[in-house]
């Protein structure tokens, strides 16, 4: 993907700036990882104009864990991140840990417009 100079990348939760305008994310790898958020916590039917968007992670903490949970959670995540970020990232690992009311997500991915690999990891 590449990446036009004028194009805005948007703050995730949405907000505004001192100016009055739509708030930036403080860099582009930010904003990827706002992306990926996105994508891990919405639950499908969350999003109005989009009720497939979403992996449907935090419904999860209240099933109970177990290997196959975890495997099949693993790739419900991967297959979302691919089918709505591909243009965006390539995922080359994610673990998924689920402990009391806390979910667990560990990123290994490449940022597509940089090239740079990252590890994130995110906690709700």
């Amino acid at each position: 993907m590449k990446r036009s100079s004028h194009r805005t990348d948007v703050a995730f939760p949405y907000g505004v700036d001192v100016r009055g305008q739509t708030a930036t994310a403080a860099s582009y790898d930010a904003h990827v990882r706002h992306l990926i958020e996105q994508v891990l916590f919405t639950s499908p039917g969350e999003r109005v104009n989009r009720p497939d968007f979403g992996s449907g992670l935090l419904q999860l903490v209240f099933a109970p864990a177990g290997d196959e949970l975890l495997a099949s959670t693993r790739l419900l995540l991967q297959s979302n991140l691919q089918r709505w970020l591909s243009d965006v990232i390539t995922v080359e690992a994610l673990d998924v840990t689920l402990q009391e009311s806390t979910v667990s997500v560990t990123l290994h991915y490449i940022v597509l417009a940089t090239g740079q690999r990252r590890q994130d990891r995110f906690t709700r």
